[in-house]
């Protein structure tokens, strides 16, 4: 992967530490846990409702006039004296939607790397994972300039449909979809799209206003809906390093504090934690499946071991 990152223009520089290397061993441990192991979504894993050819056995019935005479199951033939068949669960292909917040609240980073070098790490390695074994990946990003709108598309072309928007910086919104600046709008404009059952996948901070609510717990209701936070250190408490100037990228309102004082960082990082706590809240309320990443340390490990935890 980390070939692929200099493939695509995604170098490694002071002003942009990227998302740092990705070791093949963790990328093929999170390929095999996403394929496999969560909530059994990924072709060939994950339990279908309509029968046909498949690797998952549905059940044994009789043999019939017009059965195909492969599927006889010699064995229970042989215990009964009567011809049975193998009725197997039909595969499917998982469509996987990459929710991705490139807004401007994402640029911000004081640990190894920003959390959008995060958040394109993540919607890098989902990417990766989902178009393998012909299962189709899409893409929609809102909160930049402009947004991109990559339809699902199977293989290679579903992955490098997903990285050109990214190389681009989100791109240009695309099918005549109209710009979604908050993450409300980007939920309702998938829902509008997954027209079967899907993974969506949100990469966010999930900053901003909570107009993503009802969205999510629409899309929640008919998809498997994963929420991917990525956040910063300096997001949860104030170090002491004297007066700062505090800028709300979202809205560029500027706040003057004197960081020397110890009530305002224990109030800070008590409202911090009460964010936390409250956005946890909402996505679990929603049924959403949650976990959090941070720009300091090994984001990849933590994805990877979340999603055998939960598939445990």
């Amino acid at each position: 992967m980390s070939r692929a990152l200099r493939a695509f223009g995604v170098e490694r520089t002071p002003d942009r530490p990227g998302p740092g290397p990705l070791p093949d061993s963790l990328l093929r441990a999170l390929e095999l846990t996403i394929a496999r192991r969560v909530q059994g979504l990924l072709a060939g894993d994950h339990r279908s409702a309509l029968l046909g050819r498949g690797s998952e056995l549905a059940q044994v019935r009789p043999y019939v006039p017009g059965d195909d005479v492969r599927l006889i199951d010699w064995n229970v033939t042989a215990r009964t004296g009567e011809t049975h068949v193998r009725v197997q669960l039909a595969e499917r292909v998982l469509v996987t939607w990459v929710v991705l917040d490139s807004s401007p609240s994402m640029s911000f980073g004081t640990a190894d790397r920003r959390k959008a070098d995060v958040a394109l790490g993540v919607a890098l390695a989902l990417g990766h994972a989902a178009s393998a074994r012909g299962n189709r990946v899409g893409l929609v990003t809102f909160g930049g300039a402009s947004e991109a709108t990559v339809p699902p598309r199977q293989g290679r072309a579903g992955l490098v449909g997903l990285m050109l928007p990214l190389r681009a910086g989100g791109g240009a919104a695309g099918n005549g979809a109209p710009a979604a600046a908050t993450l409300g709008p980007a939920l309702r404009r998938v829902a509008t799209l997954a027209r079967q059952r899907a993974l969506v996948a949100v990469v966010s901070d999930f900053r901003g206003p909570r107009d993503w609510r009802r969205p999510l717990l629409d899309l929640a209701g008919k998809h498997e809906v994963l929420a991917v936070e990525i956040r910063d250190p300096r997001e949860q408490e104030l170090p002491n390093v004297g007066e700062l100037w505090l800028v709300d990228p979202e809205t560029g309102r500027q706040l003057r504090v004197d960081t020397r004082s110890e009530r305002l960082r224990r109030r800070f990082a008590a409202a911090a934690a009460d964010e936390r706590r409250s956005l946890a809240r909402t996505l679990t309320s929603a049924g959403v499946a949650h976990v959090e990443l941070s720009t300091h340390g090994d984001w990849l490990r933590t994805l990877a071991t979340f999603l055998r935890q939960r598939r445990r």
